[in-house]
């Protein structure tokens, strides 16, 4: 079953922006999700993951079908939360995912201290059914 774990950056309490981390706890992170992201890789588990630029750079596109598409700077500043990256990955259960996902929230922050950021687990949707 593939699903997709998406990391989102809400304000979490007692937890700083990244940008306002030390050195070497931005270090600690990064290696630990560096370690879960080769478990994966290693396990045939990992299908595909990327980090998303920061929501300065993110555009939203809205379009009727009429007329030249309608394009937004977003998300809007009032939003606290945004999307920083996924992993893509292919397991054999939700239990597994969700394994997953808790490790990923709970990647080391300033002083060592697990973020608990939260991760959303979202299945994939299959295709539909074509045979009759």
């Amino acid at each position: 079953m593939k699903y997709m774990l998406l990391m989102n950056y809400p304000p979490v309490q007692a937890v700083p922006p990244i940008s306002e981390w030390a050195p070497e706890d931005m270090k600690a992170s990064g290696a630990a999700m560096m370690a879960i992201h080769q478990e994966l890789t290693a396990r045939g588990e990992l299908v595909g993951s990327e980090g998303l630029t920061g929501r300065e750079a993110a555009k939203i596109v809205t379009h009727d079908g009429e007329g030249p598409p309608v394009v937004t700077d977003g998300p809007f500043p009032e939003s606290k939360e945004f999307l920083a990256g996924y992993w893509l990955i292919d397991v054999e259960s939700e239990e597994r995912a969700i394994e997953i996902a808790a490790r990923t929230s709970a990647a080391p922050g300033p002083g060592g201290r697990p973020t608990a950021r939260e991760i959303q687990v979202r299945p994939v949707m299959s295709p539909p059914d074509t045979e009759m």
